[in-house]
């Protein structure tokens, strides 16, 4: 389940919850403290864009008990995905860095600019289960390439809903990749 939580215009300037209101997250449960951090990274992310002049929405959702902040409608904000998503990775640690001064807690906030998370998302989910598949009918193991620790879970979550194979990551960071072979 989703819930939207706002949208920031990152052209205007008062974005920040009124100090009841914030005060009132704070004491909040589990939600209101993830809304608190998408708050937080919403305000953080939006200084940035306008650092580098660059246009962008600026949406704050609550999924699976994690702030999800995206950033859409820019031209611009392809540079900010980096290729296969590396300044994109980055960005998304300034984040939750940012994130964890202000709140003194580390944060799993997750950031997507311009859908790129979202397709490489469907992107994967289809590779890990035509490769599982392809494993369940050779009966040989696939090493995939190296690939980040978000793009492997989706390959797991992906290998799991295909009865008969499983997948386990080997290696070490940044060269860590999905095995995925036949159950015995």
């Amino acid at each position: 389940m989703s819930e939207t939580i706002e949208t920031i215009d990152a052209d205007k300037d008062d974005v920040t919850p009124a100090a009841d209101e914030a005060g009132e997250q704070k004491a909040g449960g589990g939600d209101d403290v993830l809304v608190q951090e998408g708050d937080i990274a919403g305000d953080y992310l939006e200084r940035l864009l306008d650092l580098l002049d660059y246009d962008g929405d600026i949406d704050l959702d609550v999924e699976a008990g994690r702030a999800i902040v995206s950033i859409d409608g820019g031209e611009d904000l392809e540079k900010l995905v980096g290729p296969r998503g590396t300044v994109l990775e980055a960005l998304q640690e300034l984040t939750r860095l940012a994130v964890q001064q202000e709140t003194g807690s580390r944060s799993r906030l997750m950031l997507d600019i311009a859908g790129w998370r979202a397709d490489r998302r469907e992107e994967l989910r289809e590779l890990g289960r035509s490769t599982a598949e392809s494993v369940l009918q050779s009966g040989e193991r696939v090493r995939l390439q190296p690939m980040s620790p978000f793009e492997r879970k989706v390959v797991h979550d992906a290998v799991a809903t295909v009865a008969g194979v499983t997948s386990e990551s080997e290696g070490e960071d940044p060269k860590r990749r999905v095995v995925i072979f036949p159950e015995s």
